[in-house]
């Protein structure tokens, strides 16, 4: 509770200037008074905003109209200086009420502009100085909470797009298994049964279909380990089309090539890396409304139009270090910086130097455990071609009735 209503309480102190009116026009019993009603006022704001904050809306309109009554015999005690408390009346029920709050709004403005003149006992004209800063602060406090909401819509979005991600993912691969199984384990379960039939009057018969049993059992275990491989890779095309919706949701024009080039399949690992973190640092920190991505055969570059100018500088996340990681181990420079006049520009170039990883050396797949230990980006596509290269064995032994 100390940490949902510890800041929205900080601005109690304006109600000193209430404070300031009692001591002013009034001494002895009416002044106590007057004191013991700023403190009251306080403690029933605290109570009001912490049922809304758990939305408690028949616990709001008891507590509310406890304001309204505490600011009118402020009213009278501290006269134009108890306006301060119009902000406190008005906040909650622009919280509540967004924009059908305009009214109200619209009445405490008009009372802090032109009650002064109508109580004579005052000696005031229009009270320009309250009226005004009444009616500015409640508009800031719109445009405040209409940030709130545009941040909880969002980060509801976000919620809602990871969530339908991860279900088609599911079913992408529940998918994906089925075709891969379903025809494999029928043929398996069919020779399996004729081989068992076979047993006792054609052995030789029987024992040519074990073998095949035999290869299709390999064969399908290489496939499931081919499907597994390619759902932890990661594609420049599948995280543009992933970023695309992110950046909608966050209220970011994407600007995407209609078509990508060709570009070799580790650097388009790579690129992947690079679009997924670049846009993710555009989303969480830009401001920005729109992210421009730019691809070619060996080079990328991601750019936005943010709050950022030349000159800034930034620490260097362990996203960005990692991606320089990556992209150093093909051989290429990664560079991250403020762009002309204002935003921020990623871009990793990647020669077209040969890769260690691409050998046919009798000792690649030592090469590729090397390599992999050395430079995680890497892993998936080395982890890939050492898995083909030791399938038979692989095989043998899980195929083995040990």
């Amino acid at each position: 509770m100390l940490s949902r209503l510890g800041f929205p309480s900080i601005f109690l102190v304006f109600i000193l200037q209430t404070a300031s009116g009692v001591a002013r026009y009034h001494h002895g019993l009416v002044a106590t008074v007057g004191y013991i009603g700023i403190g009251a006022f306080a403690a029933v704001y605290i109570a009001v905003l912490n049922v809304l904050t758990l939305w408690q809306l028949t616990r709001f309109w008891a507590l509310y109209p406890m304001l309204i009554v505490i600011c009118v015999v402020e009213i009278v005690i501290a006269h134009q200086y108890a306006f301060s408390m119009f902000v406190f009346i008005g906040v909650p029920l622009i919280a509540l009420r967004g924009g059908r709050a305009v009214p109200a709004v619209a009445v405490l403005t008009a009372i802090a502009f032109f009650l002064p003149p109508l109580i004579p006992s005052w000696h005031r004209g229009i009270d320009v100085e309250h009226g005004f800063s009444t009616a500015l602060i409640l508009l800031a406090m719109f445009a405040m909470f209409g940030v709130i909401n545009a941040n909880r819509a969002l980060l509801a979005a976000r919620a809602e797009i990871g969530r339908l991600a991860t279900e088609n993912e599911r079913n992408r691969i529940a998918r994906d298994l089925h075709d891969l199984l379903g025809h494999s384990l029928t043929a398996i379960t069919v020779k399996a049964t004729l081989a068992r039939r076979l047993a006792a009057t054609d052995p030789e018969r029987a024992a040519i279909e074990i073998g095949e049993v035999e290869d299709l059992t390999r064969r399908a275990l290489a496939e499931v380990r081919s499907a597994v491989a390619g759902y932890r890779d990661v594609t420049l095309a599948g995280e543009l089309a992933t970023a695309d919706e992110i950046l909608r949701a966050a209220g970011i024009e994407p600007d995407f090539p209609i078509t990508l080039p060709p570009v070799d399949a580790t650097h388009n690992e790579v690129f992947g890396w690079v679009a997924r973190e670049a846009i993710t640092n555009v989303v969480r920190h830009s401001r920005a409304t729109t992210c421009t991505v730019r691809v070619d055969r060996t080079w990328i570059e991601i750019r936005d139009n943010g709050n950022s100018k030349p000159g800034t500088t930034t620490d260097v996340g362990s996203g960005l270090r990692g991606l320089r990681e990556r992209v150093h181990a093909l051989g290429g420079q990664l560079t991250s910086g403020p762009a002309l006049p204002h935003g921020w520009t990623t871009r990793a170039d990647i020669g077209d130097q040969p890769q260690p990883a691409s050998s046919t050396a009798p000792n690649a797949t030592n090469t590729s455990s090397q390599t992999t230990s050395t430079h995680p980006s890497t892993s998936t596509n080395q982890s890939t071609s050492t898995s083909t290269s030791t399938s038979t064995s692989a095989g043998d032994i899980n195929a083995s009735p040990s």
